[in-house]
């Protein structure tokens, strides 16, 4: 993979940096990760917060499934590096060894911890001390550069070898990534091979827009919940986006 320049902030030199974020397994700490992902937005980030007390697989497939440059978590329940160890592994098994991992746990994390998660490249583990000496936004940018070493836009990341079903969620996630970021030649170039059903084969799209507090999302709930009752072998790809929020670039 080809390394992204960065410029000021998180989207210098190429699409903004995709981040997920959240706590630990058994902790229901999230007010630290609540703080960072707020400062990481206003830094240009792309944050995915998956909230609080979320086991390993959860955060490395969210990576996956959402083709993220990084994961960000907080963990004061005193089990941090067994989980991020675990985090590492899950993601190395899938081939993801480029995905980063952030993290912090003030002091419930022990000096010689974070020194042996750091030299082993499975974390980097901010302290109390780093906190003290770089302030909360320098931390923030800290982990901002840290974490931009994937270019999610390498050509590489787009030569699929056969077809791309929906249970291929790192595959799914990267032609999402292009179908955003890049020209429509390239993806029409990239569904060529990936495509597993007929081109002309097309599939119904329902588009439900609407002003704010109009129930579009307890609509959406209540038809994806009738789908799974009803239809519990269909596949739906449910796709979210607010066009006005500027900060964002419209992701929620």
């Amino acid at each position: 993979m080809v390394a992204i320049s960065m410029g000021s902030g998180a989207s210098g030199g190429g699409i903004p940096l995709r981040i997920i974020t959240g706590t630990s397994v058994c902790d229901g700490h999230d007010a630290a990760i609540g703080i960072m992902r707020r400062v990481m937005q206003a830094e240009g980030a792309e944050v995915i917060h998956l909230g609080h007390n979320r086991g390993s697989e959860e955060f490395a497939m969210a990576a996956i499934q959402e083709d993220a440059h990084a994961i960000a978590i907080t963990s004061y329940q005193g089990g941090a590096v067994g989980q991020f160890q675990h985090v590492r592994d899950v993601l190395d098994e899938h081939g993801y060894n480029d995905v980063s991992i952030v993290a912090g746990g003030g002091g419930t994390i022990l000096p010689e911890e974070v020194r042996d998660l750091r030299d082993r490249g499975i974390a980097r583990v901010y302290t109390p001390d780093d906190g003290r000496e770089m302030g909360l936004v320098g931390m923030v940018k800290d982990a901002i550069e840290y974490s931009y070493k994937v270019d999610l836009m390498d050509k590489s990341r787009f030569h699929f070898d056969g077809p791309v079903t929906a249970a291929d969620h790192g595959s799914v996630g990267r032609l999402l990534t292009l179908a955003e970021n890049g020209d429509e030649s390239a993806l029409v170039a990239a569904l060529g091979n990936a495509r597993s059903r007929a081109e002309g084969e097309e599939c119904p799209v329902v588009g439900i827009t609407g002003t704010g507090g109009a129930g579009k999302s307890s609509l959406i709930d209540e038809i994806m919940l009738r789908i799974q009752r009803d239809n519990p072998g269909a596949k739906v790809a449910l796709l979210a986006t607010d066009p006005t929020r500027e900060k964002t670039g419209g992701a929620l």
